[in-house]
Order: C-alpha cells, then structure tokens, then sequence
C-alpha cells in the first residue's frame, strides 16, 4: 500500500514547489499549526517502486507547441545515437508522467518526461533527465542526475544522488556536462540488456524514499484523501 507525503515535515520552499506558491499560502496556517501540534498533514501518495506503463505510440503533446518540442527533442537524442525504448505512463507523485525511455551508450539512461493534463500542458514544458550510477561510491555519491526541467524537485534528493539543474538546456549540451558531471566521481556503471533502461530510475527512487523516511517525510496512507491541490507535486523521481 503506497504511502503519503506529509506536508508539515516539508521545508517552506519544498511546500511552494509541490503544490506551487498560491497554494502554498493557503495550506501555510494548516501546516503551522499542525507543526506547533505534533501532528501530520497528508500529501500526495508515495509508491515504493515505479510502475512504468508502456503506451502505444501516437502523436505526443497536448497543444502543438508541446508536440513540436517534443518531436525535436526525439530527434536531436536519435541524432545522439540514443536508443529509444518507448513510451510509459509513470505513476508517481509528480504531475509530469509521461515518459519517453532511452539510453546512451555505454552508462546513460535518459527519460525525456513531460504532462498532458490540461493545467500542465498549458504552463509546463517537457524536459530532459539523465542518470548515470556510478562504478563505486568512494566520493559518497551514488549516481549523478542532470535535468534540464524548469522546477527544481521537491522534496529534495537524496544526499547520494548528485544533481545538476540546466533549464531549457539542449540535449546534447546537457548530455556533455552530465558526462563531465560522471567524471568528476569516476566512471559509470555499464548498461545491460535493452530491459535495464528502467533499473538506474528505480535504484535511484529506492535512494529517495530512504532519504524521506529519514527525515520523517512519508507517512502510512490515512482514511482521508490528499489536500486538494497537492497532487500538483513536481519530483526527480
């Protein structure tokens, strides 16, 4: 049974990001109080593993800014000699769940990753993950991810989990500085059979949820329902 986010044990700032700032200035008098109190404030639900549900191809993007963003995106990762996986419905506590699974050689997997709900589609803009585990962690890093999404993720990673943040980067720029990135601890761990696109993503969420229920951010799943409005939650994982 999935858990939940509790909303009190957020920083301010983790609060704005995950739902947005106006939100976030009507749930603040709840979350005080229930700080003061000792007490929980449900969020969104927290799967421990990812489901990645594959999805028949079509046109992708919900407005033609969206599909042409996305189309050349696809195109400049092929020219990278990605090889591309297809696309999957990720249910996780982001709103962004689209995904569309590639890899590059030898180290890399990549998640182009965006939303299609009207909200989103409107205000968002598709984005570009790579992740890349590490051969050992003598630097206390266990892999490195560079994104190129507009909003930092909340909550935070984990401290093992080395991010770097390059909004509206290019694929091919941000794929040279994530390698830069990989240098700077070693070398990456190789990927295996087509099938292993998807093990760095849940290796790296595994880090996640230890480093939440560190910090007493995740909770069992209680008889109410999320606070409307958190479900607008924005996340690496």
């Amino acid at each position: 049974m999935p858990r939940r986010l509790n909303l009190a044990a957020l920083t301010n700032e983790e609060l704005q990001l995950l739902v947005g700032e106006d939100r976030a200035v009507g749930l603040l008098a709840d979350i005080s109080r229930a700080r003061m109190e000792g007490h929980a404030v449900p969020g969104p639900e927290v799967h421990d593993t990812l489901t990645f549900d594959r999805l028949e191809e079509r046109a992708w993007g919900s407005t033609p800014e969206q599909s042409r963003a996305l189309g050349a995106a696809h195109a400049a990762l092929l020219a990278l000699n990605a090889e591309f996986h297809g696309t999957f419905y990720l249910p996780v506590i982001s709103e962004v769940r689209h995904l569309r699974a590639y890899t590059l050689e030898p180290d890399t997997t990549a998640a182009l990753r965006w939303s299609e709900t009207p909200e989103s589609a409107r205000t968002g803009r598709a984005y570009l993950q790579l992740l890349t585990w590490l051969r050992d962690r003598a630097s206390g890093v266990a892999c490195v991810l560079t994104t190129s999404s507009p909003t930092l993720s909340s909550p935070a990673l984990s401290e093992e989990l080395d991010q770097h943040h390059h909004p509206d980067t290019s694929p091919a720029e941000l794929l040279a500085l994530h390698r830069a990135y990989v240098l700077r601890h070693g070398r990456g761990q190789k990927l295996g059979a087509e099938a292993d696109w998807a093990r760095p993503w849940q290796a790296s969420h595994a880090l996640n949820l230890s480093a939440w229920v560190r910090r007493g951010l995740l909770i069992d799943d209680p008889a109410q329902p999320a606070t409307d409005g958190t479900q607008r939650a924005r996340t690496g994982s």
